[in-house]
């Protein structure tokens, strides 16, 4: 008799200073016992808080790798799941470029919604790291700061 499978595989998880794609992970999660594939890409947008913002550096604490990892662990423990990508870039990022990428493949579409979401808010709780934004009018701030 098969065990039934008690999690998906984390096909990745990791804290990089490479550019990401959410396009890519989704190729990384798929599995053809996967009924949906639901992806989330974060991007740098160009304001926040009402300010223009023309740049942001990210930068991690050393424990990062290990919280994000444990993170799609959690995540990935679902049942309906098959497999989790979840990537947070860190260094300096222009508008437009990539910060978080996720991927979930799963059997129907709402585990993989509910997968994407709660990553990105676990992530957003959780994971250290501290985003610095240069905004045009010369002023830099830093948030996500305990």
């Amino acid at each position: 008799m098969t065990q039934p499978r008690t999690s998906a595989v984390v096909v990745r998880a990791e804290v990089t200073t490479d550019a990401i794609s959410a396009a890519e992970l989704a190729k990384a999660v798929e599995h053809r016992a996967a009924g949906a594939v639901v992806t989330f890409d974060g991007v740098v947008r160009d304001h926040d808080g009402g300010r223009a913002v023309t740049a942001l550096t990210y930068e991690a604490h050393p424990s990062a790798d290990a919280v994000i990892a444990q993170i799609a662990a959690e995540i990935a423990a679902r049942p309906g799941l098959r497999a989790v990508a979840l990537v947070h870039r860190v260094g300096n990022l222009t508008i437009g470029q990539t910060a978080l990428a996720v991927a979930v493949s799963a059997d129907h579409r709402a585990p993989a919604f509910e997968a994407v979401r709660d990553l990105v808010e676990e992530v957003k709780t959780r994971l250290p790291v501290w985003k610095h934004q240069a905004f045009t009018d010369g002023t830099r701030t830093w948030s996500n700061l305990a």
